[in-house]
């Protein structure tokens, strides 16, 4: 009998005895004695069109995970359903992480396999999750390319420079049912949602620039980010309004369009206590149902080196009966941080600064557990998996996800995400993630796309809305998010036209030339500009929970390429709008100096964190962590509470906008200001332009209305939504 059989055959027996004795040799030799063979789904569904950039440098440092398959993962999806569902007899009888890892976890045999095979291969194995799911390694480019039987080019993907491999990886037979994936060889960016991130000067990162996936040193750095330029964040320019409506604007020319003539001004920011009383928390915290004793973690990449500062200062002035003390707050963080160029680390402090203040917001008594990853790559997958490994919250929220859905991210790296998230399920640990802020995202992609994780059916998906709230402090009108915008054309919009076009982000040119001053341009409703993520997935079927709430038109939208149903996303919307969104106070970078200042801010990253707030006041009014909450949606939801426990979101009575002033530098006056109007629950068209001048348009394809839509979900939290969770 050959080696090759001999192994084959008394492989499990092999690989015991590697486990008893430390292992490494055994499982080495039958990995190298095994003939390699594609790792199925391990190869991006599409590839950029054009040729590459170029070739991956061979020293090029690339860290990736290695993730074992699940044996029994049918098994664990099961316990997802049984401790989640509110009608199952073991609804919130979550397992411990150490009874789960015993019951689905892979062996651990099976890990000391994968790391003697990555050692024998010269890859650097850093170690292993306490899950035993993740195999963590890091290695030069030429290495990998051997190691895996690829090579490996710079592609420029949406403006990005990102590196991607010739076709699907390989891995020795004897391995192929123990690995499920390889994740991190073919490059996965995560941005933050916010518009503003959207918004780059040439060179900041993108392929044009040169601040690609390898040509940046890959040195690891210290924590040390530094307060973001205004440019990034801009001020708003008076007049704006404390609450909506407050103040008026009638002297600029009418917007037309069948807009109103006189328009209210954009909110200057709304503070927190009007958030609380406009999601009718302000009864609850009164109280005592605050979030006390709840942990919500707060995942982004990176650290701005003022957060607590911040956050602290922020708590003081806007609500000084529940400062935000060091006690409330807790930091887990990289040592240290790399690929700062490629992840525009800057821009992450806007992200980390707004889902601290956000939870805070709606949840004045939680402890906020801040959780920061070395770069915006596998390393934010890895802090998700590592919280709940040490089950260090009840709830997580992530304000950041990739761009269209399965674009350039294999399959299977989707897969062994979701196997994180099913043991955060089956052990009471909810997981959320923004939808995004383009909407359908066919202006970016060509096509109608939501971006994973929060496509994954074991996370909450968080959508968007535009929320009016009153003098008084109540909910007059929330409508789904969605803006187009308009800017009046003038000499200094002329000038400038390239800034204006930048701090609004504007995908098209706005052509503001002398025969068009004192005309808005583009002429009403104007130019799509941002709104909440949404659409039918095409590769997840639709879960449970959804079936019977979710309109079969939505389901099956897609089901002449997929031939069955589909997941839906958003599941849940809170405010989003950033000209009706939060009052955020961080340290920014102004031309007079580094300091505090508070500015309007919005995308689904406020929603997300909003909502984590909300749902840490459910835990502590229900007596203990409510875990993965979309079944119990769902069920609300087709129940009669539904009319309580949800604020059903639909279109406004007639056509609403508002006015905006913006300083053309992003910080005063010095180069002038322009005035534009945006609207409010835009459902005109929206263009995809993948060169200059080369356009194809479509009507957005979101939109709001009675019971579950496809911009808002559910609809947002109504007036008993914390009570009626929290009902046994």
């Amino acid at each position: 009998m050959s080696v090759t059989k001999l192994l084959a055959r008394f492989g499990t027996a092999l690989l015991g005895m590697g486990a008893l004795l430390g292992g490494v040799a055994v499982t080495a030799v039958a990995a190298s004695v095994s003939a390699p063979v594609q790792l199925a789904g391990s190869a991006p569904p599409e590839r950029p069109g054009a040729a590459p950039l170029a070739m991956t440098p061979s020293a090029a440092p690339i860290e990736f995970d290695v993730s074992l398959r699940l044996p029994e993962p049918a098994a664990a999806a099961t316990l997802e359903r049984a401790v989640s569902d509110p009608s199952s007899p073991s609804y919130r009888h979550f397992l411990t992480p150490a009874e789960w890892e015993q019951r689905f976890s892979p062996a651990p045999a099976s890990v000391l396999a994968v790391k003697a095979w990555l050692a024998s291969q010269g890859i650097d194995v850093e170690g292993a999750s306490a899950d035993r799911m993740t195999v963590h390694a890091r290695a030069p480019a030429s290495i990998v390319e051997r190691a895996f039987a690829t090579t490996l080019s710079e592609y420029d993907v949406d403006g990005q420079r990102v590196r991607l491999a010739a076709g699907p990886l390989s891995v020795p037979a004897s391995l192929a049912a123990i690995i499920g994936a390889v994740s991190g060889v073919d490059q996965r960016l995560a941005h933050p949602e916010l518009p503003h991130q959207r918004g780059r000067a040439p060179g900041e990162g993108s392929a044009a620039g040169g601040g690609g996936a390898t040509s940046e040193a890959d040195a690891l750095t210290s924590p040390a980010s530094k307060p973001i330029p205004p440019g990034e964040w801009p001020r708003i320019a008076p007049p704006c309004s404390s609450y909506w409506g407050e103040k008026q604007n009638s002297e600029r020319p009418p917007f037309g369009g069948g807009y109103p003539a006189a328009l209210p001004y954009a909110a200057c920011g709304y503070k927190p206590t009007q958030l609380q009383s406009a999601y009718d928390l302000s009864g609850p915290i009164a109280a005592g149902d605050d979030g006390s004793g709840v942990t919500v973690a707060v995942v982004d990449a990176y650290e701005s080196p003022t957060l607590f500062a911040d956050a602290h200062e922020y708590s003081v002035r806007n609500e000084p009966s529940a400062v935000l003390t060091r006690r409330l707050f807790k930091e887990d963080v990289s040592p240290t941080f790399n690929k700062e160029s490629t992840c525009e680390a800057n821009g992450w402090s806007v992200e980390q600064t707004l889902d601290v203040e956000s939870v805070h917001s709606t949840a004045p008594g939680a402890t906020i557990l801040y959780a920061g990853a070395k770069n915006c790559e596998n390393a934010l997958y890895d802090v998700d998996e590592q919280l709940v490994d040490e089950h260090s919250a009840s709830i997580i929220t992530n304000s950041w996800g990739e761009l269209g859905e399965d674009d350039t991210t294999p399959s299977s790296s989707e897969e062994a995400f979701n196997n994180v998230l099913l043991m955060a399920a089956g052990t009471g640990v909810g997981v959320q993630f923004s939808a995004g802020d383009q909407g359908d995202e066919f202006n970016l992609l060509g096509f109608d796309a939501v971006g994973f994780p929060a496509t994954s059916p074991y996370a909450t998906g968080v959508g968007g809305t535009s929320l009016e709230i009153s003098k008084g402090g109540t909910r007059s009108a929330e409508y789904g998010w969605s803006s187009s915008f308009s800017v009046l054309c003038t000499h200094t919009v002329e000038v400038n036209e390239e800034l204006v076009e930048r701090t609004l982000l504007l995908e098209q040119p706005l052509n503001c030339e002398e025969a068009r001053f004192g005309k808005w341009v583009p002429r009403a409703p104007g130019q799509y500009w941002a709104g909440g993520g949404g659409a039918t997935t095409f590769q997840y079927p639709e879960p449970y929970y959804q079936e019977g709430v979710v309109p079969k038109a939505l389901a099956n939208r897609d089901k002449a390429v997929t031939h069955e149903a589909n997941r839906v996303v958003p599941d849940i919307s809170m405010d989003a709008d950033p000209w009706m969104g939060l009052d955020l106070g961080e340290t920014l970078a102004w031309p007079d100096g580094d300091y505090y200042e508070e500015v309007p801010i919005g995308g689904t990253s406020l929603s997300s964190p909003l909502l984590a707030g909300e749902l840490a006041v459910a835990d502590q009014a229900a007596g203990g962590a409510l875990g993965f909450v979309n079944p119990l949606l769902y069920r609300l939801d087709a129940s009669p509470k539904a009319s309580s426990a949800f604020y059903d979101v639909a279109p406004p009575p007639s056509k609403q906008a508002f006015s905006l002033v913006q300083y053309v530098n992003g910080a005063n006056t010095e180069a002038g200001t322009f005035k534009a109007t945006g609207t409010v629950n835009y459902e005109g068209k929206e263009a995809y332009c993948p060169e200059p001048g080369a356009c194809v348009e479509q009507k957005v394809a979101l939109k709001d209305g009675p019971g579950y839509d496809s911009m808002t979900g559910i609809g947002a939290p109504g007036s008993q939504f914390v009570q009626d969770l929290a009902a046994p």
